[in-house]
């Protein structure tokens, strides 16, 4: 028997570009079917009514650590990115890009080893995988594992090269203190997505890298050289490159909200900034503590940091980072919709079938309510999480 249509009404609807009011959204086995106008849903359809809010596409969340109290770091393996998705998906984010920090070469090839397994079970939200690391700079390296961070050699780059071939999205953070010109070349020749992040580079030198191959920025203002007077750092060759996108992690703790609006204000395209949550084992979890290489990390107040302070990821859903930038900022909602949903899915190349809603595409989507809180969450028409 085939599934019955539905039509779900009484909320506006964001199909990744604009914002349409009075329409329906009709879902049927998985698939949406289109977004009508009210008066022209089939008579056959059951009404799933919604009390006013916004229905989005699913987020897609391209800095995922953790979640659900695991972190991919531990154990990088199926289970761990099943448990992992599962708890994003019942945060709204239904596609998200796994994410290993700096470790040993042994880790980077399980962590691909997952992944591959993931895609190939069809496993839900897994999307593709993120390795931040290994191959940064000290001076900037955060909470990453000093001890591990480390130039790139041929072996890596043959390890990466193979994985781009196996897998949906590969990107992959990198400084140019531990990674040559030619390396990001070949890399980003592959296909690989190549962001600049933990780097102290200064400017000459990442725009230098914009002109080899790297298209992307991890988790702006955070871990790079900064925008200064004389020397603009990273910061300033992002905002002044217009074929390079940034991620940013939108939680008032890791950038002030007047930084947040300069650099959207500022911002050069057609790349654009989004949004990631860059989040640990705490995500959906009530968890108050856990260890990435052996170092604990506490939460409190909203911040995950190590002992000494050291901010170490994000306790942020992007359903909050939306909200901060439309009260904390003044920016449209269209706009910060956009970046958690089809911005992203454009960067991983996966716009035709990500962070859209649109007749043929997957029925993944999440209602937010007029406070912008999570009302309800969808993926291929099933319902996750629902009040």
């Amino acid at each position: 028997m085939m599934d019955q249509l539905v039509a779900f009404i009484g909320a506006d609807i964001f199909d990744g570009t604009r914002v349409v009011c009075d329409h329906a959204l009709l879902v049927q086995g998985g698939v949406v079917r289109g977004v009508v106008a009210r008066a022209d849903v089939p008579g056959e359809a059951r009404i799933g009514r919604r009390d006013g809010g916004t229905l989005v596409p699913g987020f897609v969340d391209l800095q995922v650590n953790g979640g659900g109290g695991v972190m991919f770091n531990d154990a990088p393996s199926l289970a761990t990115l099943k448990v992992i998705a599962r708890a994003h998906g019942r945060l709204g984010a239904t596609s998200i890009l796994p994410t290993l920090i700096t470790d040993t070469p042994d880790k980077t090839r399980a962590a691909i080893a997952a992944v591959e397994a993931a895609i190939a079970q069809g496993i839900p939200g897994i999307t593709g995988l993120h390795l931040e690391g290994p191959h940064l700079s000290q001076a900037r390296k955060g909470a990453h594992d000093g001890d591990l961070i480390r130039p790139m050699t041929g072996t890596d780059v043959t390890v990466l090269l193979g994985a781009a071939a196996s897998l949906p999205v590969l990107k992959v953070t990198i400084a140019p203190e531990s990674v040559t010109f030619e390396q990001m070349q070949r890399l980003s020749g592959a296909g690989i997505i190549l962001s600049l992040g933990h780097t102290d580079a200064g400017h000459a030198t990442c725009v230098t890298a914009f002109e080899n191959g790297v298209r992307c920025a991890t988790h702006l203002f955070n871990a790079m050289s900064p925008l200064g007077n004389r020397e603009p750092g990273l910061v300033g060759a992002v905002l002044g490159t217009g074929g390079v996108s940034a991620g940013m992690i939108a939680d008032k703790v890791h950038v002030h909200p007047e930084a947040m609006g300069a650099a959207l204000r500022a911002k050069r395209g057609p790349g654009r900034v989004f949004l990631v949550s860059d989040a640990m084992a705490t995500a959906g979890s009530g968890i108050d503590s856990f260890v990435l290489n052996g170092r604990r990390i506490g939460r409190e107040d909203g911040r995950l940091t190590l002992a000494d302070g050291t901010l170490a990821g994000a306790d942020l859903a992007l359903t909050t980072a939306i909200g901060n930038l439309v009260r904390a900022c003044d920016l449209p909602l269209q706009t910060a919709l956009a970046m958690a949903t089809s911005i992203p899915a454009g960067v991983i190349g996966l716009g035709r079938m990500l962070g859209h809603i649109g007749a043929g595409r997957a029925a993944d989507f999440v209602h937010l309510g007029d406070d912008l809180d999570l009302r309800g969450v969808w993926r291929k028409g099933k319902r996750l999480v629902d009040s």
